[in-house]
């Protein structure tokens, strides 16, 4: 594979999904085939299990069976989007990715062992070349996650505050633990001002 593929993570409410867009318009600015896309989700059929995975009551699927159809959906769109991408040399951007299921089914109590075995088999270990993960303090991110959802979250941003909290901290430590792959951002302030942040930790380390 020839291509770069750039994940972004963090917690509810810090804007990865604008972000991830915002990235993606900046590369397309500066020359760059560029993917987007998103997880769960990416290809029709990983489409097809988010809907099962955020709709619906809350204690849907045990913790297992939700890292299970992460999986299913995650192998799908990697072989169906993301590998395909790169093969042809494009920059993947995605909205979440491996590090999401290991922060939120890690919090649900899934051993992070099995995550990864789960991804070994059905994504064959697929890392990105660059995680970036965005942060704001917790009251603002809740604050922002509430004017964004309205007070209508899916099943999982519904969770507890006690349960986010554990994914932030899960998220930290993959990033302290894995610190080639990932850069930390600050999500704070405007919109523009955090994508500038991103386009220079996306970049860091390569030629463009």
């Amino acid at each position: 594979m020839s291509g770069r593929f750039i994940s972004l993570e963090g917690g509810e409410g810090v804007g990865k999904s604008t972000q991830a867009r915002r990235l993606a318009e900046a590369l397309i600015q500066r020359g760059v085939d560029v993917v987007l896309t998103r997880e769960p989700g990416g290809s029709p059929g990983a489409e097809a299990v988010r809907a099962l995975l955020l709709e619906g009551e809350g204690e849907r699927w045990t913790p297992t069976t939700e890292a299970l159809l992460f999986a299913a959906a995650r192998a799908d769109h990697v072989a169906r989007t993301i590998r395909p991408a790169l093969a042809r040399g494009a920059t993947v951007i995605c909205d979440r990715f491996i590090d999401s299921s290991r922060a939120y089914q890690g919090a649900a109590g899934v051993d992070d062992a099995a995550i990864m075995a789960l991804h070994a088999i059905g994504s064959g270990g697929l890392l990105p070349d660059r995680t970036l993960l965005l942060s704001l303090p917790p009251g603002e991110a809740a604050a922002r996650a509430m004017a964004r959802d309205g007070g209508n979250a899916d099943r999982i941003g519904g969770r507890d505050a006690a349960y986010h909290a554990k994914v932030a901290t899960l998220l930290a430590s993959f990033a302290r633990a894995e610190r080639r792959r990932f850069r930390f951002v600050d999500a704070a302030g405007a919109e523009d001002v955090v994508t500038r942040r991103l386009l220079v930790a996306a970049l860091d380390g390569t030629a463009g």
